[in-house]
């Protein structure tokens, strides 16, 4: 799947993707505060709606937030092609998010405590890093001075792909809130999609592009995680 170095609008790719998101919150919303969550429960085995009111909006929230982020990244930030097997991609990954997680908090009965309140707080913390890492990026290369070159300021002279930390950072946030273990498997799927993937691909494009720059680059700065990795 070539995802990078071609640009275009890729409006039949990016009506897929917020049709279908908008099913997969129609979904949420009756898994959540109408009757679908039992009916999927006792489906598949795994109980009862028990989840507090203020979760299931809070983790409703969420998703509503998400879909308006991702939204305005696609719209007004992603400049590149999008080919059809990432549109699905995304589509599939954002199913999980909305739905699937609406799903794994509906059995805990738990009232919001401490823990939740830094699950929100993560949740926020990681939405902002995404999009203003975006948003930075963005506006540097608008200027006609910075054509060609690389991009190393802001929140990416932190890691590589802080953009993709802020991604595994709210996700997270998603999985905490259902205090529901199962619940993990998501995002670090996610991060494992992202190593093992996503940047390497990234990362061959970039040095094939900007060459020594990038080399320069990558030898002084973490791929993915602040000070770590």
């Amino acid at each position: 799947m070539d995802l990078y170095g071609r640009k275009s609008q890729s409006i039949p790719q990016k009506t897929v993707i917020f049709a279908l998101e908008v099913v997969w919150l129609c979904l949420s919303y009756w898994i959540l505060f109408q009757t679908g969550g039992n009916i999927l429960l006792n489906w598949i085995g795994m109980g009862e709606v028990s989840a507090p009111m203020e979760r299931r909006i809070i983790i409703f929230t969420f998703s509503v937030i998400v879909f308006l982020r991702l939204g305005f990244t696609m719209l007004y930030l992603l400049k590149r092609k999008m080919p059809w097997e990432e549109s699905l991609s995304v589509s599939f990954a954002f199913a999980l998010y909305y739905i699937g997680f609406s799903l794994l908090v509906l059995p805990t009965e738990k009232h919001l405590n401490a823990v939740d309140g830094m699950g929100i707080s993560l949740f926020l913390i990681g939405s902002f890093i995404n999009t203003f890492s975006e948003l930075q990026r963005h506006f540097w290369k608008k200027q006609l001075e910075n054509k060609g070159k690389l991009y190393t300021q802001g929140l990416f002279q932190y890691a590589m792909h802080i953009n993709y930390f802020g991604d595994v950072c709210w996700v997270t946030a998603f999985a905490v809130f259902t205090r529901n273990l199962y619940a993990g498997i998501i995002p670090l799927v996610l991060i494992c999609f992202f190593v093992f993937y996503n940047i390497p691909k990234l990362d061959r494009y970039l040095a094939s592009k900007y060459e020594d720059d990038f080399e320069i680059y990558s030898h002084k700065t973490k791929k993915i995680i602040p000070f770590l990795y």
